[in-house]
This record gives structure tokens, sequence and C-alpha cells, in this order.
């Protein structure tokens, strides 16, 4: 049971959550704006383009790393003690990048700026809400991950400006600042809540035997694989098919982004009064939005407004599944929730991997939305299994305490 908030601790709750919002920011920037950077720092590390998407592929390997094993070996830290940990190891390592002297160097610092991002999402995921009332979480999990979703409107339009215009690495020094600013506010801002019962490693553990962990896990890394599927050929769907210019693709990721932190912020407000409802919806008309962007691609403004629903609908579903798993996870809600991050980055690679393959087909530049709309249906299929595994679930407790 966790301790009650005094009043000075809940009048710093929208301060404290805009403080971990920060972390998410730097977060989100240092993870797209990669994709951007790619050719610069290819060219000057002496890398071909194909040979530098390992660096993208080494932070994901991070994420999904990092997202378990610091939650479990952070289990009996003070949480806002290891968000702040976190957020320090995040700076380090993006600095470590800026400064690589070689390819094989950077590709390591990737990897090692990955391992902090899901446990920072997770353990601020459970510090925010111990911020507020059972009722509230999801709005402020919500808030928590909003810094990662105005990542994809500012952050990375700007860092990719950044390090085009004064060097790649000064776009990564820039994440490590945010970083820097983000201990320094979360250290600040941020209440230092305790529970009664401590942590431990065996506790987050056992959300690993609980299989709507892992059923929920199913339904992100399909749910949310489709948008990756369209979003990592992004650019060259609308420069060949919409026949927009080369200039006009940061302000279609803007709109994406927009989608993003929109669809984020109402989907935790609806999570609150209906989260199973929001995540099926949610899936739902992601892939109807994903089959409308195949059918409207070649059409700049019906492109761009399709774009901007996948993203919306996708990412309404981000609060309540986070706050599904954080329950789900129970003993261990640290973990769980590190582990809707480890499951997101397992949706980006399958997701760019179907793409890839239809594109290698010959299918051409819309086939990976097309195909892709069966993902999300996925989504909702496992998430029906997950629902009727819950009610059985709860039928044997009513009879067991009969």
């Amino acid at each position: 049971m966790k301790k009650a908030l005094t009043s000075s601790q809940s009048s710093t709750t929208g301060p404290a959550l805009a403080a971990m919002a920060l972390g998410g920011l730097a977060i989100g920037t240092t993870e797209f704006a990669s994709m951007g950077l790619l050719p610069a720092f290819a060219a000057d590390l002496g890398a071909t383009v194909p040979q530098a998407g390992t660096a993208i592929s080494a932070y994901a390997l991070g994420v999904v790393v990092g997202a378990p094993v610091l939650a479990v070996l952070g289990a009996r830290w003070p949480r806002k003690h290891l968000v702040l940990a976190l957020a320090g190891a995040l700076a380090v390592t993006n600095v470590a990048s800026a400064f690589a002297p070689t390819f094989g160097t950077f590709v390591a610092t990737r990897f090692l700026a990955g391992l902090p991002h899901g446990a920072y999402f997770g353990t601020a995921s459970v510090l925010a809400a111990s911020l507020v009332p059972r009722e509230r979480r999801p709005r402020a999990i919500a808030t928590v991950m909003s810094g990662l979703m105005i990542a994809n409107i500012v952050g990375v339009p700007g860092a990719t400006w950044l390090g085009q215009n004064a060097g790649w690495p000064a776009a990564y020094l820039t994440v490590g600042a945010v970083a820097a600013l983000t201990m320094l506010a979360v250290w600040r801002l941020v209440p230092d809540v305790r529970d009664e019962r401590r942590g431990s490693v065996l506790g987050e553990l056992s959300a690993l035997r609980r299989g709507q962990v892992w059923i929920t896990m199913a339904v992100i890394a399909t749910g949310f694989g489709g948008s990756f599927a369209v979003y990592s050929y992004i650019t060259p769907v609308l420069t060949e098919v919409s026949g927009l210019a080369t200039a006009a693709v940061p302000l279609a990721l803007a709109v994406f982004g927009l989608g993003m932190t929109l669809g984020n912020q109402v989907g935790g407000r609806l999570a609150e009064a209906a989260p199973v409802r929001t995540i099926a919806s949610g899936l739902a008309a992601a892939a109807v939005s994903m089959a409308l962007f195949a059918l409207t691609a070649s059409f700049p403004v019906f492109a761009l407004i399709t774009l901007f629903a996948l993203a919306f609908t996708t990412t309404a579903t981000t609060p309540a599944l986070a706050t599904r798993l954080m329950d789900a996870g129970r003993e261990g809600p640290t973990l769980g929730a590190a582990l809707h991050h480890a499951a997101f980055n397992v949706s980006n690679a399958l997701g760019a991997a179907l793409g890839a393959l239809v594109l290698a087909a010959g299918w051409g530049w819309t086939a990976p939305a097309a195909v892709a709309t069966v993902l999300p249906l996925l989504g909702l299929a496992a998430l029906g299994v997950a629902v009727r595994m819950e009610r059985s679930e709860r039928r044997e407790e009513l009879a067991l305490a009969a």
C-alpha cells in the first residue's frame, strides 16, 4: 500500500509529470532523429547507408534488453532515484555517441543509449501513477508519455536541422543536455513517494509468470507494427507517390507527430472510463486508417489526413495498454510498464521487416500500408484472447472466495 500523498505532494503533481515528460522528449528525439541523421554519420564515420542502419537496430536492441534488465535490477531503488539514474545514463550515452571516433564505437554507444529507454518510461509511469488517484492513472501516464510524442513534432525536426547545419554530433549533444536538464527538473519537482512495501527482484520477475503480461505485449507488438510499416518508408511514399517535395517531408512528419500527441492525450482520458473499449476501437480504426492511406497516398492532402488519423488512432491505445501491463504485472509493476517499450520496439522491427519484404517483392511503395492492415487486426484478436482470459480468472477467483 503506498503512502497517502501530502497536500504539498498533490500540489506539485503537474510540474512533476512535466519534469518526467522532459525525459521522454530526450528519448524520442534520440530514437527517431537518428533516422534523419543516418546519411550524415554514415559518411563521417566511413560506413555505407545500409551499414549505418545497424546503428538504429542497435538502439532498438538496447531498448529490448534494457527495459526488463534495468527494471529488475533497480527494483529495490526508490523510483525517483531510479528515474534520476536512468536520465543520467541517457545523458552520458548520448554525449558518448557524439564523440564516437569510429563507426563500431558509435554502434556500441547507440546500443548503450537504448538501454535506459524502456526502464525510464516504466519507472516514470509507475511513479506518475503513484502521484494521482487510481482512476486518473491513465491520464498521468499519458502526460509522462507526451514527451515522446512531442519529440516527433519538435525534437526530431529540430535535431535533424541542427545535425544538418552544425554537424550530426550536435544533435546528440543537445539530447544529452535535455537529459541532464531532466535530472535537474526531476530532482527539484518530483516528490520522493515511497511504497510501504519495498520492491524486490523476485517481485518484479513475478510479472513474467502472468499470461496477461505476455498476451498484452502481443497486442502491442502486433497492434503498433502496422504504423511502423508505414512510418519506416514514409519518405519515399510521400515523395514518389504523393508527389511532395523533399523539403515538405519534415512537415508531413510533424503532422504524424501531432497525431501521436493528440491521440496520446485523448486516449489517456478515454482509458479512464473504458480501457478495453479504447484499445479495441483504436486498433480497429488504425487498420481502417492504414487501408485508406494505401488508397489515398497519391493525393497529397488526403495522404496527410490519413497519416494523421493513423498516428492518432494507434497512439490513443498507449495509456490503456501501459496501465494494463502495470496491473497485469501486479507485484512487478515497473517491469510490466517497462515491457511496454520492449514490445513497442519489437513492433518497430516487425513493421519495418514486413514493409521491406513486400517492397523487395516489387509490390510498390504503398504495399507496406496495405499489407500491414492485418497487424492491428491481429492485435485486436490478441486483445480478445486477453479479455477472455481475464474473465476466466475472475470467475475462478470468485469461485475460490465463495
